[in-house]
């Protein structure tokens, strides 16, 4: 008798945990860890470009030292940083390590437009390649983060919607951070525009 309670005992809880979105809570916590690898994935592919492309720009426009260093360090700063899967409950942790991404983004658009200035390094057959992997890397890079995105999106509303807020309550799950647009501020901002003056 005792056996046939705990087995119903068992069977409720399981029913009841099924009922209350424990599981979902389970699937999109994975969801939103696979997804994040795959974002992280695409910054180490292009972090490793990096050193090969300041070598090839190097050699070719040597006395851009200050971009250079800024690309260099720029990477340095990503590649110091500890990235755990805790990083993502953390809002504080993953604005820094969008924040040093967005600076190798922004320092990697500075060496690009500095290669603009040398033809020879326009035209060497290294460079065009290494740029055509860091284009082809960012796209990648775009990719996983709308992908996580959407992913989190999925998982924030479970957090937040009646009744699985209470299981989300109850298992300690809380919405987690997602990726927003680097430049907020500017974005905001309406374009100047002017023409020129009229004789």
């Amino acid at each position: 008798m005792k056996n046939l309670i705990s087995k119903i005992v068992i069977f409720s809880l399981a029913l009841a945990l099924t009922g209350c979105g424990y599981n979902k809570f389970q699937s999109l916590d994975e969801e939103a860890k696979a997804s994040w690898s795959e974002v992280l994935n695409q910054y180490q592919r292009r972090a490793d470009l990096v050193p090969n492309l300041v070598e090839t720009v190097k050699g070719y426009a040597e006395h851009e030292k200050e971009v250079l260093t800024e690309v260099s360090n720029a990477r340095s700063k990503v590649g110091s940083m500890q990235v755990t899967p805790e990083l993502l409950n953390d809002p504080e942790a993953f604005a820094k390590f969008q924040a040093a991404q967005g600076q190798l983004t922004s320092a990697l658009s500075r060496l690009m437009a500095v290669a603009e200035n040398y033809p020879n390094l326009k035209a060497d057959q290294g460079f065009r390649d290494l740029q055509a992997q860091l284009e082809g890397t960012e796209n990648r890079v775009a990719v996983a983060r709308n992908r996580y995105i959407e992913t989190i999106k999925d998982y924030n509303v479970a957090v937040r919607s009646f009744p699985e807020n209470l299981t989300a309550m109850m298992f300690g799950y809380k919405a987690k951070p997602s990726f927003t647009v680097e430049n907020e501020k500017s974005i905001s901002a309406a374009p100047k525009v002017e023409f020129g003056d009229k004789k």
